[in-house]
């Protein structure tokens, strides 16, 4: 070997031995890690409004805090289902999530977020989830729960779905309705004539499929995503059960944190209303349209006759102290 060969390999060793060391040095130095990190799991897919939300909330809550807060977001029921995560933020094994009537398994007054016809539009919606009514249900959800709700999003009105139009309650005569386990909504069909059948929703496409039942009922989002247009051809606009769904956090999570980040999160979440409310409405017309492309035909319906012949069986069904809440929101 010559002299000038043996300097090159002298040269490349000590630039290997040089780069060996550097990277055990970068190993060795610790990245900075959070003061606190948030598990925010929920029961949306990837491309749900909800989801990209929660994407902007971890977002803004990082940059403004400097990084003393890291968000890690689980979509797609990852760290369980909706009654897994609010039991694990309970256990202080997860942080936050999005919820809505389930909570009123602790908090009666929580019924509310999913009462049929106890709300006309989105309006009085929002006056009543801004408002003292909101502050109310809120209060008892952190009280009996130990979570507090930091944001709420509207969710799109659920509609009736069949294969022949429904315009006023005397259409429903006779009409096999599929409808969640909720016994509220079981009597309220039945009040309006149709032939409700509690089912699991997995089971919905199926049964129309093979005519054990003819219609079914549920948001414009869930239509689609079931790809029900290929077993009913009309979406009759019923807006039926107008509901908030909330952005809960564990209260001794949030309680653990220093004035000053509590902050962040709290301010991250109304960025995060606001920017999940212009997608919402974006994607309400986005889905009417995508169906419409699909086949369906939207038809008009009485829903003020709809409302009268529901409300004794809907008013029945409720307890003094929801009672008094739904005639508050009667008069706003």
């Amino acid at each position: 070997m010559s002299m000038r060969q043996m300097s090159r390999l002298r040269l490349s060793q000590l630039i290997g031995a040089g780069v060996l060391a550097a990277g055990v040095l970068a190993m060795a130095t610790p990245v900075q890690a959070a003061d606190y990190t948030l598990k925010f799991g929920h029961l949306a897919n990837e491309q749900n409004i909800w989801n990209k939300a929660a994407m902007h909330f971890k977002e803004v809550v990082e940059k403004n805090s400097d990084g003393r807060i890291e968000v890690q977001v689980y979509p797609n029921e990852q760290l369980g289902n909706e009654m897994d995560m609010i039991n694990s933020i309970q256990l202080g094994t997860a942080d936050m999530t999005i919820t809505g009537e389930s909570l009123q398994n602790w908090a009666p007054k929580a019924a509310m977020m999913a009462v049929p016809y106890a709300f006309r539009d989105s309006e009085q919606l929002e006056k009543a989830v801004d408002g003292d009514i909101g502050s109310e249900i809120e209060a008892q959800i952190t009280e009996r729960t130990g979570l507090v709700p930091l944001t709420w999003f509207e969710r799109g009105p659920r509609e009736l779905t069949s294969n022949r139009e429904i315009r006023t309650p005397d259409d429903l005569q006779g009409l096999r309705l599929r409808v969640p386990n909720v016994p509220l909504f079981v009597d309220t069909w039945q009040a309006l004539g149709a032939r409700p059948t509690p089912m699991a929703f997995s089971e919905v496409f199926t049964s129309l499929q093979q005519g054990t039942i003819d219609a079914q009922e549920n948001p414009l989002s869930l239509i689609e995503s079931a790809s029900l247009s290929e077993v009913q051809k009309y979406v009759n606009m019923t807006n039926h059960v107008r509901s908030w769904i909330y952005v809960v956090i564990g209260k001794r999570k949030l309680d653990s944190m220093p004035d000053d980040l509590q902050k962040v999160v709290r301010d991250a979440a109304g960025d995060m209303q606001s920017y999940e409310r212009n997608l919402f409405a974006e994607d309400q017309k986005r889905l009417e349209k995508a169906l419409k492309d699909k086949g369906m035909t939207f038809v008009e319906v009485d829903t003020k006759a709809f409302a009268d012949k529901a409300m004794p069986a809907v008013k029945k069904a409720l307890d003094p102290e929801q009672t008094e809440l739904f005639e508050r929101i009667e008069k706003l």
